[in-house]
């Protein structure tokens, strides 16, 4: 694997490293040795998957306060995604910044989000699967959220979600800390 800071400090882009045969390719997609090597302190402890029929549908923007602050490592195993995480971390020098990328499944890469972090998609395209690894299980009660459109970020997004859950739309903005 590759491991690529962003311009927020603590979110890594994870690349595979194929090794590809006449059937296809076998690919490391998740080393806790080799996370730690890279200074990166993650266990997975819970794996959850996002099945999402429609393309442009949204999911986002999510995080858990502490004590129940979630780091998530997340990768597209079917069709693409455009990836979206906000800084939320009041002593960060990139304190409500947002960065976004591209993930898809061809690729087999992934983006490490760190807690205190907001994060959030929007499929690329129909029948796309989105794979979490979490450092703690969810919590009920204690998710998060803001709003996709929220002014005070002003994400750029791709295209104008055709599917955005109740809960999403519900979000207060404009965010306040």
């Amino acid at each position: 694997m590759r491991f690529t800071p962003t311009e927020i400090p603590g979110v890594i882009e994870v690349a595979a490293e194929p090794r590809a045969d006449p059937r296809g390719f076998f690919a490391r997609v998740y080393c806790p040795q080799e996370f730690a090597a890279a200074g990166i302190s993650f266990m997975s402890t819970q794996i959850n998957l996002s099945r999402n029929e429609r393309m442009h549908t949204l999911r986002g923007m999510h995080w858990q306060d502490p004590p129940h602050a979630e780091a998530k490592l997340v990768r597209v195993t079917r069709g693409a995604i455009h990836d979206v995480v906000i800084d939320l971390r009041r002593e960060s020098p990139t304190f409500r910044r947002w960065i976004a990328r591209r993930l898809d499944a061809d690729r087999a890469d992934a983006l490490f989000i760190p807690e205190g972090c907001a994060h959030g998609f929007l499929t690329l395209e129909a029948d796309t699967d989105v794979l979490y690894h979490m450092s703690r299980p969810f919590v009920g009660g204690q998710a998060r959220g803001l709003r996709y459109d929220d002014p005070g970020f002003a994400v750029e997004w791709p295209a104008i979600p055709a599917v955005i859950g109740e809960a999403d739309l519900a979000w207060p903005s404009p965010w306040t800390p």
